[in-house]
């Protein structure tokens, strides 16, 4: 992981504070595949401190990190095992790692399964 523990904590704890916010709705499913809803869900909370801030802290990541965020995701979910988690990493490489934080946050459970994803790999936020 190339992430901090921390930084990881702190992204898990934007998103929560996000979602928890009455005005947020989160579609289950998207409209289309390409998943423009959550682009266009996310465009009307741009102002959202905790968006913003969410952004911020990816949009400063590596293509790398980016993809271990959108693999912690997809791996806290139970998309991915802890020992499949290259594979996961090399599938959220390119078009997943160019748009993570809108990717990410668009999901309803995001903070919850980032935290789990954080667990199978034995790095609990404290």
């Amino acid at each position: 992981m190339h992430i901090r523990q921390q930084t990881l904590c702190s992204l898990i704890a934007l998103a929560r504070e996000f979602q928890a916010k009455e005005e947020v709705c989160i579609p289950q499913e998207g409209n289309s595949s390409s998943e423009d809803w959550a682009m266009q869900m996310l465009a009307d909370h741009g102002d959202d401190y905790n968006v913003g801030e969410f952004r911020s802290i990816v949009h400063d990541f590596s293509e790398r990190q980016r993809a271990e965020l959108v693999a912690l995701m997809w791996l806290g979910r139970g998309d991915y095992t802890a020992e499949e988690w290259e594979d996961a990493v090399d599938e959220a490489l390119g078009d997943y790692s160019i748009r993570a934080a809108e990717y990410v946050l668009a999901h309803p459970m995001v903070s919850d399964h980032l935290e789990e994803g954080m667990i199978a790999l034995d790095m609990p936020c404290e």
